[in-house]
């Protein structure tokens, strides 16, 4: 089966399999997808060398990337075949500092879908659980 006659469940979890390959900006922001449920998915991401502020720490825009990916997957779970969704607001909140070369745990979740709008809220934890950063996400339906 072709991607775009999948459910976006079916996609991201052939993807969490292996099946598909995930999205090019998972090699930007390392990130893979662990698991696909309807209305919520699991992340491991890890940020490095190549994720740096000034001050080098790690840039506030990686767990905003990750964040964002969570949030919109999250919805994409729960869409039909050939329907898209497209992020039109992301609030962050960044709780702690983000870790170097650990693998952090990043959740979405499904909050409510609409006919044209999809809200979301994710978590970006490190190891110990510990919560590093917040975000609740906007995004439009796309449908053809």
């Amino acid at each position: 089966m072709q991607a775009n006659q999948m459910t976006g469940l079916e996609l991201l979890q052939a993807m969490a399999r292996g099946e598909l390959p995930g999205p090019s900006i998972a090699k930007t922001m390392p990130m893979s997808l662990v698991s696909a449920q309807e209305g919520s998915v699991v992340f491991h991401a890890s940020a490095n060398e190549t994720h740096l502020n000034p001050l080098g720490g790690v840039h506030g825009g990686f767990a905003a990337t990750v964040l964002d990916s969570v949030t919109g997957s999250a919805i994409h779970t729960m869409l039909e075949p050939g329907v898209g969704y497209a992020t039109i607001d992301l609030s962050v909140k960044m709780l702690r500092p983000v870790p170097k070369h650990q693998q952090l745990i990043a959740e979405g979740k499904l909050v409510n879908l609409s006919t044209s709008l999809g809200v979301s809220e994710g978590t970006l934890k490190d190891p110990q659980g510990k919560l590093l950063a917040t975000a609740t996400a906007t995004c439009m339906i796309l449908r053809p």
